[in-house]
């Protein structure tokens, strides 16, 4: 199951916040979400408008990438046919961004704030509080309480995030790119041995595969609160991955020849995170996914851009 969500940052999204503030857009991304995809003069029809306020609306929903059209051959000239774009809208008013240095900026991102997710079962997520939603139920991932996972697993699929492009809007040039995550495979109980293929892909390209081991559960994580169940997995391997103008790396060890500049990190106003399982993965164990309250380590995911 996939969903899509969009986040906005309120001090750089007055188009999308424009888009919203107006009770006939509403009308019609409501429309467009129950019916899919319909042109100007059915949503004119079907909402009692004008064709023109219509088409003067349905630009401006277009220009706050709320949706998207194109323009498709009618019986008279062409018609231009609308898609909804998110499920969702997340406005975030405070980003957890930090320099780290001279020439690095460091975000880190809850792990449930992700902003496009496909999984399949067995899946789930919980707080430091307990099971969020219903176990293996990927309409789960929707629930509004995701945004305090400090645990997601989930068997095949992805989970993707949406980070600020700090050096595009600081015109910096990127000397490397890092990705710190507690990760381990996922198996029902636990198993040192199970390995699992995990796939991290940026900007829709894929970096790399690094294999997880296993699923460890033979000691409680150090932050793993007391109320989850030993038998569960406990805690995972902090991963580092780092795409430099030389090649991918996790940990120091060259995985993949994917180099900075394939990311076309000036031509995208966010880096967009994938972690996931693929379908034609060797080694298909499933994925753990520690955050803050789980795990060895009391953090979310770190995106470190280290510039010139």
């Amino acid at each position: 199951m996939s969903r899509e969500f969009l986040v906005i940052d309120p001090e750089q999204g007055f188009a999308t916040l424009k888009g919203l503030a107006s009770p006939v857009r509403v009308q019609i991304l409501k429309l467009l979400h129950a019916k899919g995809a319909m042109n100007v003069n059915d949503i004119a029809a079907e909402l009692s408008l004008p064709q023109s306020s219509v088409s003067t609306n349905v630009q401006i929903l277009e220009e706050g990438g709320l949706i998207r059209t194109e323009a498709q051959k009618a019986r008279k000239g062409s018609q231009k046919i609308c898609y909804p774009v998110a499920e969702e809208v997340l406005i975030v008013f405070k980003e957890d961004a930090r320099s780290t240095g001279s020439d690095a900026i460091e975000v880190s991102m809850p792990i449930g704030l992700y902003t496009s997710y496909e999984v399949a079962a067995p899946c789930g997520l919980c707080s430091t509080d307990g099971i969020i939603g219903l176990l293996d139920v990927p309409n789960s991932f929707l629930d509004p309480d995701r945004m305090k996972a400090g645990l997601i697993w989930f068997t095949r699929g992805y989970v993707e995030y949406q980070f600020p492009n700090n050096a595009k809007l600081s015109g910096s040039k990127v000397k490397d790119l890092e990705v710190a995550v507690e990760l381990s495979s996922e198996v029902p109980g636990t198993s040192a041995d199970w390995p699992s293929d995990i796939t991290m892909t940026i900007n829709g390209v894929d970096v790399g595969t690094w294999t997880s081991p296993g699923d460890f559960g033979d000691k409680r994580g150090v932050y793993t609160p007391s109320w989850w169940k030993l038998k569960g997995s406990q805690y995972g391997k902090m991963k580092n991955w780092r795409i430099s103008p030389e090649g991918t790396f996790v940990d120091g060890v060259r995985i993949s020849d994917v180099v900075l500049d394939d990311l076309d990190l000036l031509g995208h106003r966010s880096i967009r995170l994938r972690i996931g399982v693929r379908d034609d993965a060797r080694h298909p164990g499933g994925i753990n996914i520690f955050g803050r309250g789980f795990g060895n380590y009391d953090q979310d995911v770190i995106l470190r851009i280290r510039t010139e």
